[in-house]
């Protein structure tokens, strides 16, 4: 039994042979319509040069006989046809006919009488088309002199003339065959061009997949689309091979903040139930720090998801602060009543009268997580300040404490989630290193800038910038 013929569809074909397809009949289209029209042009431009050459020697004949009064006698028939003899041209019949259409004269060059019927005619005609068997132009034209009703007829042969626009059509059906191939090799060619940098591209997904995050498509020096595109596709993949670089980074930070406190609240655990639940003084102190590691846990979980929901930008509306300076030293009234030892300072005239694009609990949240960074590290009674100022088109927040600073190859890094410089000494203050990565995020939300100085064992300083509203109203 014969298996029935495996088609593809033409949009399931790959994208090469798709361009080689297209390129080659759009080419061969324009070549196949080119042609056509030359050899049209040619074929009439020919024929009419036929038909205008044939009316000149009908016009050169008419007044030659109106010229000499011809009465066609006997003794005028010899000059008459030595005249027409003369005229004539290469495959061409001349005859003049009676009023009864018979032949008095006949010259021909190569063309038999017998080939057109003698027609006589009251007006002038001219006829192209075959006569017996052969292509033929016909020109035919009425001749009166005195008494002397005839017709002159001029049969000029144009096999030649067809047989001229066969080769040439010949030639051009050829042409164009050969046309076809060419640019189907050339479409091919253009089409492996074209796809050359994205069969890179796909080289390059193969080895990501195989190899790893780190592979990158090589872009050539052509400013082009393609180029564009292996320039955004390496972005992307720079970005994807960071975000996964975090990921991981955040995981095992993650596991490492978690175990600490699971671990201690297992050994408790454990104690408890072999033999410290009968004794009073363990079971309460294994209690307390059961609950105290929890409490640390359950903060910890709340920190993560507040960060979550602002890299995801799941949080409320933009709001506008129209008091910031109110908004401040309410702030930092709050803190004074946490923190009773802190010395907090603020200059906050400078924003008297701006209005900040964010909203107040996100402010309150920034301006919290930095000055309970800069109560815990200063020794007690040491002088915070908190300054605000107009820095162009944005408002400016400036946080300074004097505490025990942050080494300057540690400073790149302390945005970053559960980085802290020093583990023992956080520890100690029950930070989870999360509190500035959170700041970060949430002031880059609102299109703002935060930066640090310091020193170490002299104190650091946290400079908040946010977009104030009238630069947003110019911008929409």
């Amino acid at each position: 039994m014969k298996k029935p013929a495996i088609t593809v569809p033409f949009s399931r074909m790959p994208i090469k042979w798709r361009l080689t397809i297209w390129s080659a009949l759009l080419l061969f289209l324009l070549f196949a319509a080119y042609n056509a029209v030359q050899y049209v042009f040619v074929e009439q431009w020919m024929l009419k040069r036929e038909e205008t050459r044939a009316q000149q020697n009908m016009r050169e004949i008419l007044n030659y006989f109106l010229e000499k009064e011809a009465s066609f006698g006997e003794n005028e028939i010899g000059e008459i046809r030595s005249f027409l003899q003369k005229v004539n041209r290469q495959d061409q019949l001349l005859r003049v006919l009676d009023e009864g259409g018979m032949p008095i004269i006949v010259v021909s060059n190569d063309i038999p009488a017998e080939w057109v019927a003698p027609r006589p005619v009251t007006r002038t005609s001219l006829e192209e088309g075959k006569y017996s068997g052969n292509q033929l132009l016909v020109m035919r034209s009425p001749l009166t002199i005195f008494q002397f009703n005839g017709t002159i007829e001029i049969v000029k042969s144009t096999q030649a003339f067809h047989e001229l626009t066969s080769a040439i059509l010949y030639v051009m059906i050829l042409c164009g065959l050969g046309a076809v191939v060419i640019s189907g090799l050339g479409g091919m060619l253009l089409a492996r061009q074209l796809l050359r940098p994205l069969q890179s591209m796909a080289e390059t997904m193969r080895n990501v997949k195989h190899k790893g995050l780190h592979e990158r498509v090589r872009i050539s020096d052509n400013q082009d689309e393609i180029s564009t595109l292996m320039k955004m596709f390496n972005e992307m993949m720079d970005q994807v091979e960071k975000s996964f670089q975090q990921q991981r980074q955040f995981v095992e930070d993650a596991s490492h903040e978690f175990r600490t406190p699971v671990a201690i609240v297992e050994g408790h655990l454990s104690m408890l139930q072999r033999w410290g639940k009968t004794d009073p003084a363990i079971l309460e102190e294994s209690l307390e720090a059961s609950i105290q590691e929890m409490s640390r846990l359950k903060g910890l979980v709340q920190e993560l998801l507040v960060l979550t929901r602002v890299e995801q930008g799941s949080i409320d509306e933009k709001d506008v602060v129209t008091n910031p300076d109110q908004v401040i030293r309410t702030i930092l009234k709050n803190m004074e009543v946490l923190y009773p030892s802190a010395r907090l300072e603020s200059e906050l005239e400078g924003i008297a009268d701006a209005a900040i694009v964010i909203s107040v609990q996100h402010l309150e949240q920034i301006l919290l997580i930095l000055l309970d960074n800069a109560v815990k590290y200063s020794p007690e009674r040491a002088v915070i300040s908190v300054r605000g100022f107009m820095n162009k088109d944005a408002v400016c927040l400036e946080i300074t404490d004097c505490g025990m600073g942050i080494p300057e190859h540690d400073l790149p890094l302390v945005m970053d989630r559960f980085y802290r410089v020093d583990k023992a000494r956080s520890g100690e203050q029950g930070g989870h290193g999360l509190g500035l990565s959170i700041a970060k995020r949430l002031t880059e939300r609102y299109k703002g800038t935060i930066s640090l100085r310091s020193k170490e064992n002299e104190g650091t300083t946290v400079s908040v910038c946010l977009q104030a509203l009238h630069q947003v109203q110019e911008e929409v």
